[in-house]
């Protein structure tokens, strides 16, 4: 069912499968990408509500939930989950968590910091290393770069508005295209923290899926985590992109409920 609550000054919606009749089953958070929200996890929801105590998320910025008050790194996200698992009253329980790209990137941080009850962990095409950028990317970015320096331009800048805000239109990612000005500042700080050096701090049995034909998070990123996490494993999924969860969903139930119950 779809519930809200009071985290960090801001009502957050979520879900959350808990049994009507207070049976006691395992708990598995679930974190969503970037410009996704809870529902991208309605496929998995469907599937295992019988079997775990499933809760899942609108992250700040994203779906029902609003937006933070000021631009978010990463370790304000991990804030985040530390305040939203307080208010749901299971600090002294022990869960699971899984995050998707977004999700994953939070979720490695979180575990470095603490994360009291977490017991296992899943990640997903998961972001937090820094992309080798080649002269495509910069090409990509630069019409967005000069868009931005035109409206800066003392008396030039307002009769350039229109030309510069044409350019600056067709520049970036599309998610960084649709995002607010607030969560575009967010998305540039996440982005420019490379959480290499957090991986071999992860203490807990971790399970990587990615998608083998991913372009978001390329495969090669994947490998270094499952290398560099200790007590790691990767699945690799084909075909599949960035949402390989998706693209082959009954692999990726299959070998999730098994880590999860080892």
């Amino acid at each position: 069912m779809e519930y809200t609550l009071h985290a960090l000054g801001m009502t957050v919606s979520y879900l959350d499968t808990a049994p009507q009749d207070g049976a006691d089953k395992q708990i598995l958070l679930l974190l969503h990408g970037w410009g996704a929200s809870k529902e991208s996890f309605a496929p998995v929801v469907e599937a295992l509500k019988s079997q775990y105590r499933l809760i899942v998320p609108d992250l700040p910025g994203f779906g029902k939930t609003g937006e933070p008050d000021r631009p978010w790194g990463v370790n304000d996200y991990c804030r985040f989950i530390d305040a939203f698992i307080e208010a749901l009253g299971l600090v002294d329980q022990t869960f699971s968590a899984c995050g998707h790209s977004h999700g994953g990137r939070i979720l490695i941080k979180w575990a470095t910091l603490g994360a009291p009850g977490l017991r296992r962990l899943i990640l997903i095409d998961s972001a937090g290393l820094k992309a080798s950028r080649g002269l495509g990317w910069y090409l990509k970015v630069l019409p967005y770069k000069i868009g931005k320096g035109l409206l800066t331009l003392p008396l030039l800048g307002p009769l350039l508005k229109p030309l510069a805000e044409k350019q600056m239109a067709t520049a970036g990612s599309e998610d960084y295209r649709q995002a607010s000005p607030r969560m575009r500042q967010t998305m540039s700080m996440v982005i420019e923290e490379d959480l290499g050096h957090c991986l071999p701090m992860i203490r807990v049995p971790t399970l990587l899926f990615w998608g083998e034909q991913d372009t978001a998070t390329p495969i090669a990123q994947g490998k270094r985590m499952a290398r560099d996490i200790p007590n790691a494993g990767l699945v690799v999924l084909s075909p599949a992109g960035h949402y390989a969860y998706l693209d082959q969903f009954p692999t990726f139930i299959q070998a999730l409920t098994y880590f999860l119950e080892y």
